[in-house]
């Protein structure tokens, strides 16, 4: 399990070139009206003299291409015949053929030189301001080979920072359930369903990822010891620990922004579910709803004053708000006979969720005050299971709209939606981690 993420510990650095642009702002992201910024990301060229027998050239350009346009901020040019000249195709100021690329429309432009050396890996890449003619900012990475894809994301997150002043999702996980002939796993993947990860092998049933606020642990739900009890995994040292199996159900965990308290399901009143909250350290549980319906479900605001949850009290599943502190609830959807799986979003205003129409499940939005419903998905198959990503840009989803249950991302708005895992198994159940690159990895 350590490798699942060694690639945010290993000593693979970025050090910075020298710039001659003046730093600006070159999208904003929070105007409606806001334009797909014009990008060319040309195939990598190998200055060394190992030949490219693992394809970097492409790969990695094709790894900042997809990042920067799932971002929705901007439109990547077509640059295979700049690529394919080598008298157009420079990677400093001094070299890039400037008039090929504005030729094309390019207002940004992106070069990539690397060299191999047994395992290790260094590469140099740069952002240029194609209109002005200057380097914005230059990286020089050293890593083994098998870190290309990482280092890519990592300079798509330079790209993203650098001109729009904000951080980016490039460097996140996922974690999902996957189902393989009746028991089921949790594993991890990059944001983009690359490298997928087993974190569990337990032969069983286990369901319910939440990561915790830092990004170093999961709380998950498993029947490994035969009743649903709840567990916490340590990412970086694979250590499992039980933190919760009263008799009945402990599941749907969510991490309160603190990271100290657990919000969960129990089912200790004589069957019936309900939310509890759990702390961590003392193991002491303190109940939250107290009614004759099924409470499930909980997401905390990121504030921490708040959990939505859903609940059954109306009759039918809907999501609610309680208030922690005195526990006042109110219900905040009213389309649709059954919603469930409520995400509360990272910037507060908004939680998405999943709501039966018909005979199938859409994806939803609304907010807070139950106001701005939104509808993301539509006549594709069953979606459940949403999950917002840390910056609230985007949101994972299952859909079964291929046939199996699949995960999905798209923008908040229900753009830009792309499958992004395959294989054998169903997958359920997305959680979106926090914003690893946030902590200095």
């Amino acid at each position: 399990m350590k490798k699942v993420y060694c690639l945010l510990l290993i000593a693979l650095f970025g050090v910075a070139l020298p710039a001659t642009g003046a730093a600006k702002v070159y999208i904003d992201i929070s105007s409606p009206f806001a334009t797909r910024l014009p990008i060319a990301i040309p195939n990598f060229k190998n200055t060394g003299t190992r030949p490219d027998s693992d394809t970097i050239s492409t790969k990695m350009a094709a790894v900042i291409s997809q990042d920067l346009d799932m971002s929705g901020f901007f439109r990547v040019l077509d640059a295979s015949a700049i690529s394919q000249d080598p008298a157009a195709s420079g990677l400093t100021a001094s070299t890039v053929k400037w008039d090929a690329w504005t030729m094309i429309g390019t207002e940004a432009l992106v070069t990539g030189g690397f060299s191999v050396s047994g395992s290790n890996l260094v590469v140099e890449i740069r952002l240029f301001d194609a209109v002005q003619r200057q380097l914005i900012v230059g990286k020089r990475y050293s890593g083994k080979v098998s870190d290309s894809r990482l280092i890519a994301h990592k300079f798509s997150n330079e790209v993203f920072k650098i001109l729009s002043g904000e951080e980016s999702i490039f460097e996140t996980k996922i974690a999902f359930v996957k189902n393989m002939g009746g028991s089921s796993d949790i594993y991890i993947m990059d944001f983009d369903g690359a490298h997928p990860e087993i974190i569990t092998a337990y032969n069983s049933i286990t369901l319910c990822p939440a990561w915790s606020r830092d990004g170093q642990k999961i709380a998950f739900t498993s029947y490994k010891d035969e009743n649903p009890d709840l567990y916490i995994k340590d990412i970086s040292t694979g250590k499992t620990e039980r933190i919760s199996h009263k008799k009945g159900i402990n599941i749907t965990p969510s991490w309160s922004p603190d990271g100290k308290k657990i919000a969960l399901t129990l089912s200790l009143n004589n069957g019936n579910s309900e939310i509890y909250l759990l702390d961590i350290s003392s193991r002491e549980l303190e109940r939250l709803t107290d009614d004759w319906a099924t409470d499930v479900s909980p997401s905390w605001s990121p504030d921490g004053r708040e959990i939505a949850f859903v609940s059954s009290r109306s009759g039918n599943p809907q999501i609610y708000i309680m208030e922690v502190q005195s526990k006042k609830v109110r219900r905040i959807t009213f389309e649709g006979s059954y919603n469930t799986s409520p995400d509360w979003s990272p910037r507060g205003n908004k939680i998405v969720y999943a709501g039966q129409q018909g005979s199938t499940f859409n994806i939803f939005t609304i907010s807070t005050d139950g106001t701005q419903f939104q509808q993301l998905t539509h006549n594709q198959g069953r979606n459940e299971n949403p999950s917002w990503s840390p910056d609230g840009r985007f949101i994972a989803f299952s859909s079964s709209r291929t046939g199996k249950k699949e995960i999905y991302i798209m923008r908040a708005d229900g753009a830009g939606q792309k499958k992004i895992t395959s294989g054998g198994g169903e997958k359920t159940s997305p959680a979106w981690s926090p914003s690893l690159n946030k902590q200095g990895n």
